[in-house]
Protein backbone atom coordinates (compact mmCIF):
# COMPACT_ATOMS: atom_id res chain seq x y z
CA UNK A 1 0.00 0.00 0.00
CA UNK A 2 2.78 2.50 0.85
CA UNK A 3 4.41 1.88 -2.53
CA UNK A 4 1.30 3.11 -4.30
CA UNK A 5 0.50 5.96 -1.90
CA UNK A 6 3.87 7.72 -1.84
CA UNK A 7 3.93 9.04 -5.45
CA UNK A 8 0.27 9.90 -5.22
CA UNK A 9 0.77 11.94 -2.10
CA UNK A 10 3.64 13.74 -3.81
CA UNK A 11 1.51 14.49 -6.87
CA UNK A 12 -1.39 15.66 -4.79
CA UNK A 13 0.86 17.98 -2.82
CA UNK A 14 2.13 19.58 -5.99
CA UNK A 15 -1.41 20.12 -7.19
CA UNK A 16 -2.45 21.55 -3.85
CA UNK A 17 -4.96 18.75 -3.22
CA UNK A 18 -4.98 15.89 -0.78
CA UNK A 19 -8.09 13.93 -1.90
CA UNK A 20 -7.63 10.50 -3.51
CA UNK A 21 -9.18 7.03 -3.47
CA UNK A 22 -7.60 3.60 -3.72
CA UNK A 23 -9.42 0.42 -4.85
CA UNK A 24 -8.26 -3.17 -5.21
CA UNK A 25 -9.58 -5.76 -7.65
CA UNK A 26 -8.81 -9.45 -7.36
CA UNK A 27 -10.36 -11.34 -10.26
CA UNK A 28 -9.64 -15.10 -10.53
CA UNK A 29 -11.05 -18.10 -12.26
CA UNK A 30 -12.01 -21.10 -10.13
CA UNK A 31 -14.71 -22.63 -7.96
CA UNK A 32 -14.61 -22.89 -4.19
CA UNK A 33 -15.12 -26.39 -2.77
CA UNK A 34 -15.15 -27.78 0.73
CA UNK A 35 -11.45 -28.23 0.06
CA UNK A 36 -10.97 -24.56 -0.85
CA UNK A 37 -10.02 -22.98 -4.17
CA UNK A 38 -9.03 -25.52 -6.81
CA UNK A 39 -5.35 -26.23 -7.31
CA UNK A 40 -3.88 -24.42 -10.31
CA UNK A 41 -6.32 -21.51 -10.03
CA UNK A 42 -4.72 -18.15 -10.80
CA UNK A 43 -5.58 -15.47 -8.26
CA UNK A 44 -4.89 -12.08 -9.84
CA UNK A 45 -4.78 -8.81 -7.94
CA UNK A 46 -4.59 -5.27 -9.33
CA UNK A 47 -4.88 -2.02 -7.34
CA UNK A 48 -6.39 1.21 -8.67
CA UNK A 49 -6.05 4.70 -7.20
CA UNK A 50 -8.10 7.75 -8.21
CA UNK A 51 -7.30 11.28 -7.19
CA UNK A 52 -8.30 14.89 -7.68
CA UNK A 53 -6.04 17.80 -8.53
CA UNK A 54 -6.65 21.40 -9.38
CA UNK A 55 -6.73 20.42 -13.03
CA UNK A 56 -9.26 17.62 -12.58
CA UNK A 57 -9.20 13.92 -11.65
CA UNK A 58 -6.75 11.14 -12.40
CA UNK A 59 -6.39 7.38 -12.14
CA UNK A 60 -3.38 5.15 -11.75
CA UNK A 61 -3.22 1.32 -11.62
CA UNK A 62 -0.64 -0.90 -10.06
CA UNK A 63 1.07 -3.84 -11.66
CA UNK A 64 -0.86 -7.14 -11.61
CA UNK A 65 0.16 -9.71 -9.00
CA UNK A 66 -0.68 -13.34 -9.88
CA UNK A 67 -0.66 -16.21 -7.42
CA UNK A 68 -1.18 -19.81 -8.55
CA UNK A 69 -2.93 -21.91 -5.90
CA UNK A 70 -0.89 -24.94 -4.89
CA UNK A 71 -2.37 -28.41 -4.57
CA UNK A 72 -3.25 -29.48 -1.04
CA UNK A 73 -2.90 -33.23 -0.42
CA UNK A 74 -5.60 -34.52 1.95
CA UNK A 75 -7.68 -37.68 2.18
CA UNK A 76 -10.48 -39.13 4.33
CA UNK A 77 -11.33 -42.81 4.87
CA UNK A 78 -14.58 -43.94 6.50
CA UNK A 79 -16.15 -47.30 7.29
CA UNK A 80 -19.58 -47.79 5.72
CA UNK A 81 -20.23 -51.17 7.37
CA UNK A 82 -22.61 -50.29 10.22
CA UNK A 83 -22.44 -53.79 11.76
CA UNK A 84 -19.80 -56.51 11.74
CA UNK A 85 -19.82 -58.35 8.40
CA UNK A 86 -20.36 -62.10 8.65
CA UNK A 87 -17.69 -64.49 7.50
CA UNK A 88 -18.32 -68.20 7.03
CA UNK A 89 -17.60 -70.39 4.03
CA UNK A 90 -17.89 -67.16 2.04
CA UNK A 91 -15.56 -64.20 2.71
CA UNK A 92 -16.75 -61.24 4.74
CA UNK A 93 -17.29 -58.07 2.68
CA UNK A 94 -16.16 -54.88 4.42
CA UNK A 95 -17.20 -51.55 2.90
CA UNK A 96 -15.21 -48.31 3.10
CA UNK A 97 -15.25 -44.93 1.37
CA UNK A 98 -12.15 -43.03 0.28
CA UNK A 99 -12.61 -39.29 -0.32
CA UNK A 100 -10.20 -36.83 -1.86
CA UNK A 101 -10.42 -33.97 0.62
CA UNK A 102 -7.67 -32.01 -1.11
CA UNK A 103 -8.16 -29.31 -3.75
CA UNK A 104 -6.68 -31.09 -6.77
CA UNK A 105 -7.06 -34.40 -8.62
CA UNK A 106 -5.25 -37.22 -6.86
CA UNK A 107 -5.08 -41.03 -6.80
CA UNK A 108 -4.57 -42.89 -3.53
CA UNK A 109 -2.70 -46.09 -2.78
CA UNK A 110 -4.68 -48.61 -0.72
CA UNK A 111 -3.50 -51.10 1.90
CA UNK A 112 -5.67 -53.51 3.89
CA UNK A 113 -4.25 -54.80 7.18
CA UNK A 114 -6.06 -57.66 9.01
CA UNK A 115 -3.57 -57.83 11.89
CA UNK A 116 -5.04 -55.47 14.45
CA UNK A 117 -4.30 -55.53 18.17
CA UNK A 118 -7.19 -57.07 20.09
CA UNK A 119 -8.43 -59.28 17.26
CA UNK A 120 -9.74 -62.70 18.28
CA UNK A 121 -8.40 -63.91 14.93
CA UNK A 122 -6.57 -62.38 11.99
CA UNK A 123 -8.41 -62.85 8.72
CA UNK A 124 -6.80 -63.35 5.33
CA UNK A 125 -7.30 -60.65 2.71
CA UNK A 126 -8.77 -62.26 -0.39
CA UNK A 127 -9.09 -59.14 -2.53
CA UNK A 128 -9.55 -55.37 -2.60
CA UNK A 129 -12.33 -54.27 -4.97
CA UNK A 130 -13.58 -50.94 -6.32
CA UNK A 131 -17.35 -50.36 -6.44
CA UNK A 132 -17.53 -49.90 -10.22
CA UNK A 133 -21.25 -49.15 -10.41
CA UNK A 134 -21.27 -47.13 -7.16
CA UNK A 135 -24.26 -48.99 -5.70
CA UNK A 136 -22.56 -49.82 -2.40
CA UNK A 137 -23.10 -53.55 -2.91
CA UNK A 138 -20.35 -55.99 -3.84
CA UNK A 139 -21.22 -57.41 -7.27
CA UNK A 140 -18.88 -60.26 -8.29
CA UNK A 141 -17.96 -60.06 -11.95
CA UNK A 142 -19.05 -56.43 -12.14
CA UNK A 143 -16.91 -54.56 -9.62
CA UNK A 144 -13.21 -54.05 -10.34
CA UNK A 145 -10.82 -56.36 -8.49
CA UNK A 146 -7.50 -54.60 -7.93
CA UNK A 147 -4.43 -56.65 -8.73
CA UNK A 148 -1.60 -57.13 -6.28
CA UNK A 149 0.94 -54.35 -6.60
CA UNK A 150 -1.61 -51.98 -8.13
CA UNK A 151 -3.91 -51.35 -5.20
CA UNK A 152 -5.01 -47.78 -5.83
CA UNK A 153 -8.07 -45.70 -6.49
CA UNK A 154 -8.55 -44.00 -9.84
CA UNK A 155 -7.73 -40.30 -9.91
CA UNK A 156 -10.37 -38.58 -7.80
CA UNK A 157 -11.36 -34.95 -8.25
CA UNK A 158 -11.65 -32.68 -5.21
CA UNK A 159 -14.47 -33.78 -2.88
CA UNK A 160 -14.98 -36.97 -4.92
CA UNK A 161 -15.23 -40.42 -3.31
CA UNK A 162 -15.00 -44.06 -4.25
CA UNK A 163 -16.33 -47.06 -2.33
CA UNK A 164 -13.88 -49.86 -1.63
CA UNK A 165 -14.72 -53.46 -0.70
CA UNK A 166 -12.23 -55.59 1.24
CA UNK A 167 -12.99 -59.32 1.10
CA UNK A 168 -11.69 -61.27 4.08
CA UNK A 169 -11.49 -65.06 4.52
CA UNK A 170 -11.69 -66.76 7.89
CA UNK A 171 -8.49 -68.48 8.98
CA UNK A 172 -8.41 -72.07 10.13
CA UNK A 173 -9.18 -72.22 13.84
CA UNK A 174 -11.62 -69.30 13.98
CA UNK A 175 -14.64 -70.18 16.09
CA UNK A 176 -18.26 -69.10 15.94
CA UNK A 177 -19.02 -65.48 17.03
CA UNK A 178 -15.36 -64.46 17.30
CA UNK A 179 -14.75 -60.92 16.01
CA UNK A 180 -11.92 -59.20 14.19
CA UNK A 181 -11.10 -55.87 12.53
CA UNK A 182 -9.41 -54.85 9.29
CA UNK A 183 -7.80 -51.45 8.69
CA UNK A 184 -7.95 -49.81 5.26
CA UNK A 185 -5.35 -47.08 4.70
CA UNK A 186 -5.28 -44.64 1.78
CA UNK A 187 -2.21 -42.53 0.99
CA UNK A 188 -1.77 -39.87 -1.70
CA UNK A 189 0.32 -41.12 -4.60
CA UNK A 190 2.05 -37.75 -4.89
CA UNK A 191 3.43 -38.16 -1.38
CA UNK A 192 2.77 -37.96 2.34
CA UNK A 193 4.46 -36.34 5.31
CA UNK A 194 3.98 -33.89 8.10
CA UNK A 195 1.57 -31.04 7.33
CA UNK A 196 3.29 -28.43 5.20
CA UNK A 197 5.64 -30.87 3.46
CA UNK A 198 6.02 -29.63 -0.11
CA UNK A 199 6.65 -31.48 -3.37
CA UNK A 200 7.98 -28.93 -5.84
CA UNK A 201 6.28 -28.80 -9.23
CA UNK A 202 4.12 -31.88 -8.56
CA UNK A 203 0.84 -30.10 -7.99
CA UNK A 204 -1.99 -29.54 -10.45
CA UNK A 205 -1.04 -27.02 -13.17
CA UNK A 206 2.67 -27.26 -12.38
CA UNK A 207 2.47 -25.72 -8.94
CA UNK A 208 3.70 -27.35 -5.77
CA UNK A 209 1.86 -30.10 -3.90
CA UNK A 210 1.60 -29.43 -0.18
CA UNK A 211 0.66 -32.00 2.46
CA UNK A 212 -2.44 -30.99 4.41
CA UNK A 213 -3.54 -31.62 7.97
CA UNK A 214 -4.37 -35.30 7.31
CA UNK A 215 -0.69 -35.92 6.39
CA UNK A 216 -2.14 -37.11 3.04
CA UNK A 217 -2.85 -40.45 4.71
CA UNK A 218 -5.96 -41.72 6.49
CA UNK A 219 -7.40 -45.02 7.65
CA UNK A 220 -10.49 -46.62 9.14
CA UNK A 221 -11.37 -49.91 10.84
CA UNK A 222 -14.23 -52.24 9.90
CA UNK A 223 -15.31 -55.31 11.85
CA UNK A 224 -16.23 -58.86 10.90
CA UNK A 225 -17.67 -61.74 12.88
CA UNK A 226 -17.21 -65.47 12.40
CA UNK A 227 -20.56 -67.06 11.63
CA UNK A 228 -20.00 -70.81 11.70
CA UNK A 229 -22.19 -73.86 12.08
CA UNK A 230 -21.54 -77.41 13.26
CA UNK A 231 -23.60 -80.53 12.86
CA UNK A 232 -24.08 -83.70 14.87
CA UNK A 233 -25.92 -86.71 13.48
CA UNK A 234 -27.42 -89.06 16.06
CA UNK A 235 -28.85 -92.42 15.02
CA UNK A 236 -31.22 -94.46 17.15
CA UNK A 237 -33.46 -97.49 16.58
CA UNK A 238 -36.73 -98.91 17.89
CA UNK A 239 -37.86 -102.49 17.31
CA UNK A 240 -41.32 -103.97 16.95
CA UNK A 241 -41.44 -107.78 16.67
CA UNK A 242 -44.39 -109.95 15.58
CA UNK A 243 -45.08 -110.87 19.21
CA UNK A 244 -45.73 -107.34 20.42
CA UNK A 245 -42.38 -106.99 22.17
CA UNK A 246 -39.13 -105.41 21.07
CA UNK A 247 -36.99 -108.41 20.17
CA UNK A 248 -34.78 -108.27 17.03
CA UNK A 249 -36.06 -111.56 15.63
CA UNK A 250 -36.75 -112.39 11.99
CA UNK A 251 -39.86 -110.55 10.91
CA UNK A 252 -39.28 -107.71 13.38
CA UNK A 253 -39.39 -104.14 12.05
CA UNK A 254 -36.52 -101.85 12.96
CA UNK A 255 -37.25 -98.12 12.65
CA UNK A 256 -34.15 -95.93 12.45
CA UNK A 257 -34.23 -92.28 13.47
CA UNK A 258 -31.48 -89.92 12.24
CA UNK A 259 -31.41 -86.56 14.07
CA UNK A 260 -29.32 -83.87 12.32
CA UNK A 261 -28.68 -81.07 14.81
CA UNK A 262 -27.06 -77.86 13.54
CA UNK A 263 -25.54 -75.49 16.09
CA UNK A 264 -23.82 -72.10 15.87
CA UNK A 265 -24.78 -68.72 14.41
CA UNK A 266 -24.12 -69.71 10.81
CA UNK A 267 -25.70 -72.19 8.44
CA UNK A 268 -24.88 -75.30 6.44
CA UNK A 269 -25.71 -75.49 2.74
CA UNK A 270 -26.66 -78.53 0.69
CA UNK A 271 -27.18 -80.81 3.67
CA UNK A 272 -28.11 -84.44 2.86
CA UNK A 273 -28.82 -87.31 5.22
CA UNK A 274 -28.11 -90.73 3.71
CA UNK A 275 -28.11 -94.28 5.03
CA UNK A 276 -27.76 -97.76 3.62
CA UNK A 277 -30.03 -100.73 4.18
CA UNK A 278 -28.29 -103.09 6.60
CA UNK A 279 -27.38 -106.55 5.38
CA UNK A 280 -29.95 -109.09 6.47
CA UNK A 281 -32.82 -106.63 6.29
CA UNK A 282 -35.27 -105.34 3.67
CA UNK A 283 -36.41 -101.76 3.27
CA UNK A 284 -40.06 -101.20 4.20
CA UNK A 285 -41.63 -99.29 1.28
CA UNK A 286 -43.33 -96.04 2.22
CA UNK A 287 -41.62 -95.82 5.60
CA UNK A 288 -39.43 -92.76 4.82
CA UNK A 289 -40.28 -89.64 6.82
CA UNK A 290 -38.86 -86.16 7.49
CA UNK A 291 -39.87 -84.58 10.79
CA UNK A 292 -42.73 -87.12 10.98
CA UNK A 293 -44.06 -86.08 7.53
CA UNK A 294 -44.21 -88.94 5.01
CA UNK A 295 -41.98 -88.82 1.93
CA UNK A 296 -42.43 -90.82 -1.24
CA UNK A 297 -39.76 -93.36 -2.16
CA UNK A 298 -39.35 -92.19 -5.74
CA UNK A 299 -37.26 -89.34 -7.13
CA UNK A 300 -40.05 -86.80 -7.41
CA UNK A 301 -40.92 -83.42 -5.97
CA UNK A 302 -40.25 -84.10 -2.30
CA UNK A 303 -36.94 -84.15 -0.43
CA UNK A 304 -36.30 -87.91 -0.19
CA UNK A 305 -35.80 -91.19 -1.98
CA UNK A 306 -35.86 -94.67 -0.47
CA UNK A 307 -35.40 -98.23 -1.65
CA UNK A 308 -33.22 -101.30 -1.56
CA UNK A 309 -30.10 -99.20 -2.12
CA UNK A 310 -30.77 -96.98 0.92
CA UNK A 311 -32.29 -93.61 1.67
CA UNK A 312 -31.29 -90.05 0.76
CA UNK A 313 -33.03 -86.95 2.15
CA UNK A 314 -32.03 -83.44 1.02
CA UNK A 315 -32.36 -80.94 3.84
CA UNK A 316 -30.93 -77.97 1.88
CA UNK A 317 -29.71 -74.95 3.86
CA UNK A 318 -30.02 -75.35 7.62
CA UNK A 319 -29.33 -72.53 10.06
CA UNK A 320 -27.84 -72.96 13.51
CA UNK A 321 -30.30 -73.93 16.23
CA UNK A 322 -32.23 -76.31 13.94
CA UNK A 323 -32.76 -80.06 14.23
CA UNK A 324 -34.21 -82.13 11.37
CA UNK A 325 -35.11 -85.79 11.88
CA UNK A 326 -35.21 -88.48 9.18
CA UNK A 327 -36.80 -91.89 9.84
CA UNK A 328 -37.19 -95.10 7.87
CA UNK A 329 -37.89 -98.77 8.61
CA UNK A 330 -36.44 -102.12 7.62
CA UNK A 331 -37.63 -105.68 8.29
CA UNK A 332 -35.22 -108.31 9.57
CA UNK A 333 -35.11 -111.16 7.05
Amino acid sequence: MNTYNTPLRRAASIAGCSIFALSLTAPFAGTAHATGVLAGTLIENTATATYQTGAGTGTVTSNKVTVKVDELLDVAVATLSTAPATANSEPAVLVYSVTNSGNGPEAFNLAADPKISGNAFDGTIKSVVLDSNNNGIYDPGVDTVLTSGALATPVLGPDKSVKVFVLVNLPAGATDTQTSQVRLTATAQTGTGTPGTSFAGRGEGGGDAVVGLTTASANSLAALIASLANITLTKSATIADPFGTAKPVPGAVVTYSLAAKVTGSGSLDGLHVTDTIPEGTTYVPGSLKLDAAALTDGADGDAGTGGTGGIDVALGKITGGTTRTVAFSVKIN
